[in-house]
């Protein structure tokens, strides 16, 4: 009796850990914080080996953020069947014909945790409502991944639009200069304000979105290029300059705005998945480079411009930006193209 009491308060707490850690990862913001972090710990395992397999040339595929999600549902609903199963086990004579064993009441509950519902025993008393239970948590955790799964696709496609729109003007990998040579080729320097304002809200928008559930991080999509956070430090560098260098007012406010939304960006989702800054050595020879070939396209340059200064500023958020860079695999920003 007591060895039975045991079993089924240890399949009890087995169960409301999980389902903690299902509504903590899927429903709370901010990721799990409960104590099984099956996600969390899934990322950190599977990482380095998808990274050793495939080479640092490729990063991640577009596969990886889906096949632990995937497996994080798997875990999950195994573990419910082992925590019910072990309250079935335990309460193994309120079944009929009473259960054999405890696989037995894993594969009773497990039918019910998948709304099958086949059963070889009939339950009554206490293993009704443990059978009721198991169906209950097994549909809600279903209804919450099919419901996930539309909200990473949802918050996935925002995030992906203003990548490819800052690609096809910033080219691939994305480059600031280039980005700006652009504009002012095609006479439409009057648009830039507006890609600062898209891009602020751009970085916000995908800030909440993967803060709140850190599993985006990690899914990359097909036809991105290099990535988010190259797309991340090419928008930072366009207010870098467009704040400092290009001598516009009319960009300035803009400019600040959207550096000061990136960068907060950067550090709040290194933060999130537990990176530290990379240490990023000022460059002023690749700025002076940069002014010159502005300079070139026409833009008119402030003549206070400190490079010492702008280069520490863009050494302060690529050390998030390049963290984030070298822990998905993907390539960071460029500033001058070498084509």
């Amino acid at each position: 009796m007591a060895v039975d009491i045991l079993l089924f308060l240890i399949g009890f707490a087995l169960a409301g850990m999980t389902l903690l850690d299902v509504f903590e990862t899927v429903v709370v913001p901010g990721g799990s914080r409960a104590s099984l972090k099956v996600a969390r710990r899934l990322v950190r395992t599977l990482l380095p080996l998808w990274k050793a397999a495939r080479g640092k040339r490729h990063g991640l595929s577009s596969a990886f953020a889906p096949l632990v999600l995937v497996l994080c549902f798997v875990i999950w609903m195994a573990f419910l069947a082992l925590g019910f199963g072990l309250m079935a086990y335990a309460a193994r004579s309120d079944f009929q014909p009473p259960l054999r064993s405890f696989f037995d009441g894993v594969y009773i509950v497990g039918s019910s945790l998948v709304t099958v519902g086949l059963a070889q025993s009939n339950p009554f008393g206490l293993a009704r409502w443990i059978v009721l239970a198991a169906g209950f948590c097994g549909l809600g955790v279903m209804t919450m991944a099919v419901t996930y799964l539309l909200e990473v696709q949802s918050s996935v496609s925002k995030r992906d639009i203003g990548i490819i729109k800052l690609n096809t003007a910033a080219g691939e990998p994305p480059s600031a200069v280039t980005l700006l040579q652009r504009f002012a080729a095609i006479g439409n320097r009057d648009e830039i304000a507006q890609v600062l304002r898209d891009g602020r809200d751009w970085c916000a928008t995908v800030r909440q979105s993967h803060s709140n559930h850190p599993s985006l991080i990690y899914f990359q999509s097909i036809g991105t290029g290099a990535g988010w956070p190259a797309a991340l430090g090419a928008l930072l560098d366009v207010a870098l300059l467009s704040e400092h260098c290009v001598a516009e007012d009319s960009l300035r406010g803009a400019a600040v705005l959207l550096r000061d939304e990136g960068t907060r960006m950067a550090r709040e989702l290194a933060w999130v998945i537990g990176l530290a800054p990379t240490e990023v050595t000022p460059d002023e020879p690749r700025l002076r480079q940069a002014i010159e070939r502005l300079e070139a396209s026409g833009y008119a340059i402030r003549e206070t411009t400190r490079l010492d200064a702008i280069a520490g500023q863009r050494a302060e958020y690529l050390s998030c930006v390049n963290a984030l860079a070298q822990h998905l695999g993907k390539p960071t920003a460029v500033l001058v193209r070498q084509d």
